[in-house]
């Protein structure tokens, strides 16, 4: 009788916390609706990345060495911004990688005997504006070096008439691109709060980058994402019910939000259907209300994806996100899509009108190729010759073999290897896939900018709009 009792016990106490869990939105929404103020923990959770950006060159030298930077993106805790952009960083270099033998050897082969080292960076205080120093646990994600862009969705009244449903949908569009040129301006906002090098300064960095021997520098301008070991405590606010009534309310179309992705995308490996998960990284206010409070989860899937294929054919992405999750509100089904997303500068990334993305290739590679077959169609016995021939093959090892070789045959043979690398490198090898790492600054607008959401499970371009992005591109 007794562990029947205890059963029944168990039973009942599992249904009553499963209903509290449950219930839990509802009851956020009864508190606000009869009119009381609610009390908010201003927190930065484990794992939010810190968005800096380094304001000053830096060269590597050893492990242990200071490194200093600035906020890029300001860091909201629900509707309060609790660490502005231009908040000053700092940390240090905690580790220097070797380099592999492989990765050494193809280097030397190309006349570089510096190659490129991985450096891990930690940042461990904040210094914020009003003199206060908060100290970090960060760890930076491997792979986030680099200056970035941000690319933006292409304008929608460039695209065909049918595209273009009614005056409303027109209306929504140009408001969509009012506000994607006003993020274009933030984030160009932000880049400006370094010092970006000078013209003289970067071919400077370019010629001693092609010194056999040669420093490695971080440049101004790379931007890391410093992942949060330990939460940030700012206190707490009290809100009152008028301030929130319309917390968890659909967002109105051409909205536009910025958010971090959280599921890493790839063109080569995702699969359509696949489900994407994204977090907003500030508040969404309407008529001074708060709409979508930082840490809103935006979930979505994979639209239509294209792998990269032979003949430089590069990778297709579109994503779409369908329902909003706000703290502590009820869920909300959501038309959204792309409007921006950050990529490193030499992606070459380009978005369509309805967020589609695709790694377009640059028109360089048109004069390069060029100038290869040229160089191998003039060979002759002279050292010009010889020596371009060199080049066109490796490089500075090239040249010097050129000029220092008397044969011709030799010469001819490295000039046609050269030119046959340059056309396989830029018109027959494998193009590029379109990827997304995890934390990837987006920006996402709502309302019906594609015609229906992807089906788990289903075949790849099986709509008449996936065919549609597939052509057009």
């Amino acid at each position: 009788m007794r562990a029947i009792l205890s059963a029944f016990s168990l039973i009942f106490l599992s249904a009553g916390m499963i209903s509290a869990q449950s219930t839990q939105p509802e009851a956020a929404n009864e508190i606000r609706d009869a009119g009381m103020p609610v009390k908010i923990a201003l927190d930065v959770p484990t794992g939010t990345p810190l968005r800096v950006v380094l304001d000053k060159e830096m060269r590597i030298r050893k492990a242990g060495q200071p490194i200093q930077g600035k906020i890029a993106e300001p860091v909201y805790a629900y509707d309060k911004l609790v660490v502005p952009a231009g908040t000053e960083v700092s940390g240090s270099v905690t580790r220097i990688s070797g380099v592999p033998a492989l990765k050494r050897t193809r280097a030397a082969l190309d006349a570089n005997f510096s190659p490129h080292r991985d450096v891990e960076i930690t940042f461990d205080q904040l210094a914020l504006p009003d003199g206060r120093r908060i100290h970090l646990r960060t760890q930076v994600t491997p792979g986030s070096e680099g200056v970035l862009k941000f690319a933006i969705a292409a304008d929608v009244k460039n695209q065909p008439n049918e595209k273009r449903k009614g005056a409303a949908r027109e209306l929504v569009s140009k408001k969509v691109n009012e506000k994607k040129q006003e993020v274009g301006q933030e984030w160009e906002t932000a880049k400006k709060q370094i010092s970006a090098p000078g013209k003289i300064h970067r071919l400077e960095r370019l010629a001693v980058a092609r010194l056999p021997f040669h420093p490695q520098y971080l440049d101004a301008g790379t931007r890391l994402n410093a992942e949060l070991l330990d939460p940030l405590d700012f206190g707490s606010e009290e809100l009152s019910a008028e301030t929130i009534r319309m917390v968890g309310t659909t967002p109105a179309d051409g909205s536009i939000v910025h958010a971090l992705l959280k599921t890493p995308l790839d063109s080569a490996m995702s699969q359509k259907g696949e489900t994407v998960e994204a977090v907003m990284t500030e508040p969404l206010l309407a008529d001074s209300h708060l709409i979508l409070p930082e840490g809103t989860i935006l979930r979505g899937s994979v639209l239509q994806v294209q792998p990269a294929r032979n003949l430089h054919r590069n990778g297709q992405l579109r994503i779409v996100f369908h329902e909003i999750a706000p703290p502590e509100s009820a869920e909300q089904h959501i038309e959204a899509s792309l409007e921006g997303v950050e990529a490193k500068g030499d992606e070459n990334l380009t978005l369509d009108a309805e967020g589609g993305a695709q790694a377009s290739s640059p028109k360089t590679r048109y004069l390069s190729a060029a100038v290869s077959i040229t160089v191998a169609g003039f060979s002759g016995d002279d050292l010009l010759n010889r020596t371009l021939d060199g080049g066109s093959a490796y490089s500075l090892i090239g040249l010097a073999v050129g000029a220092l070789s008397r044969s011709q045959p030799l010469a001819i043979g490295m000039g046609v290897f050269g030119a046959s690398r340059s056309v396989y490198k830029n018109f027959l090898s494998r193009g590029r896939d379109v990827v997304y790492p995890k934390d990837t600054a987006m920006a996402v607008g709502f309302g019906s900018r594609v015609t229906k959401s992807p089906k788990t499970g289903a075949s790849r371009a099986d709509t008449t709009e996936e065919k549609s992005f597939a052509a057009s591109k």
